[in-house]
């Protein structure tokens, strides 16, 4: 009836029958198929003496407990129901009911309370972000207008230049005076610099 697993208990498990009860084996305890003990052959099991008398007295006062044990939870079972009772629909209930009702009430004061306190600060914030945006879209008006006037400065100043510099310009009406300047004043680029960069060697013009 009984089977002892020693190894592979899982493999074991799995292969026993299913009527079979499947005891595991401890290191420190026999099996139940090995012999009694050489020493304990002999030995014949004796149940320890009792005395009538004794047993008489304890099994009153075994069922004595037992009544005063039973009386007194159905005494506090029919407290703990009384209780009950009278907090359900008994005097106790109109009184917490009532109690409810002005705690009810004193929450939700203080909850308008606290309401109006958030609706100031909530009214704080949004006027000083506000505030904080006018004068962010004011400084970047300036910004802009600060931009396009620095770059209408330098267009203007880049346009004088070109003129000025347009002056001398080659153009069709002062070709022929800008070829004879150039022969009347030749100029020799062939010509050696140190480190310095000072022209050290220049070559004749031919």
């Amino acid at each position: 009836m009984f089977q002892v697993i020693t190894r592979n208990s899982s493999l074991i498990r799995l292969l026993a029958p299913r009527e079979g009860v499947l005891v595991e084996a401890v290191r420190w305890r026999k099996s139940r198929n090995d012999p009694k003990a050489k020493s304990k052959l002999g030995r014949i099991k004796t149940p320890p003496p009792f005395d009538p008398v004794e047993m008489v007295v304890l099994r009153e006062r075994f069922t004595e407990y037992g009544l005063i044990m039973r009386a007194l939870r159905l005494e506090f079972k029919e407290e703990v129901l009384r209780k009950r009772y009278e907090e359900e629909v008994g005097s106790l209930a109109e009184e917490r009911a009532k109690q409810e009702e002005d705690e009810h009430r004193a929450l939700m004061a203080w909850n308008q309370e606290q309401n109006l306190h958030m609706r100031m600060i909530r009214e704080l914030r949004v006027q000083k972000e506000m505030e904080e945006a006018h004068l962010k879209k004011a400084e970047a008006a300036v910004f802009r207008e600060q931009a396009l006037e620095e770059f209408v400065r330098l267009k203007e100043e880049e346009i004088i230049r070109l003129h000025e510099e347009s002056k001398t310009f080659i153009t069709l009406e002062n070709l022929d005076q800008r070829i004879d300047e150039a022969l009347d004043n030749p100029k020799n680029c062939n010509f050696a610099i140190d480190k310095d960069a000072r022209v050290v060697k220049r070559t004749v013009l031919q």
